[in-house]
């Protein structure tokens, strides 16, 4: 009996988007007016230090900067975590993030009272998120976004999966990405080359 050649099987890569799908996230992306994150392990990497006095949180630079920048373009920014923390409150206060949600109740209930102060629609809104407390909102908005960091579960929902990891990169990443197909990069960098 002759022996059959054995076929080498590469690794599956992660699902990729079609290209027609790439088409219809740029299309997404193209009506956001409101960009939503959780917190922990979106805007911060997701490590708490607690001492007996005092919390510690980390969050990236970048993504900060990020929020500072679509902001500056008129897209509104909001946080919705189910974890009050006062340096959220602090962080989000040096970043003029536009709404803030700390409750421990419903994120959809949260997500809701910040959609109607914004007037915003749920197709006009991004959200970022990394764990199961987000697949309800993430299922909900015109672009669904996971962090790298981020469960399968969520990775499964999302219409676009970072690169980067929460707290280092992947919300300024998603910033770039409206930005750039809504054609405001461009003429924001050119403020910069100033």
């Amino acid at each position: 009996m002759k022996k059959q050649p054995r076929l080498k099987t590469k690794p599956q890569p992660r699902k990729q988007l079609a290209p027609d799908s790439r088409l219809n996230l740029d299309a997404r992306l193209r009506r956001v007016r409101l960009l939503l994150t959780d917190v922990d392990g979106v805007m911060t990497d997701g490590s708490v230090f607690i001492t007996s006095d005092v919390e510690f949180k980390q969050f990236g630079i970048q993504d900060g900067l990020g929020l500072m920048l679509i902001r500056k373009c008129g897209i509104k920014v909001g946080w919705i975590s189910a974890r009050p923390s006062i340096i959220t409150q602090k962080r989000a206060k040096e970043l003029g993030v536009d709404y803030l949600s700390q409750k421990r109740e419903s994120k959809v209930a949260a997500a809701e009272e910040i959609l109607q102060a914004a007037g915003v629609g749920w197709a006009e809104v991004c959200y970022v998120g990394d764990d199961v407390v987000d697949l309800c909102l993430l299922k909900r908005a015109g672009v669904a976004v996971a962090v790298a960091n981020a469960i399968e579960e969520v990775k499964n929902v999302a219409h676009h999966v970072t690169a980067s990891r929460g707290g280092h990169g992947g919300v300024r990443e998603i910033v770039t990405m409206i930005l750039k197909a809504q054609g405001k990069w461009e003429p924001l960098l050119e403020q910069f080359l100033k």
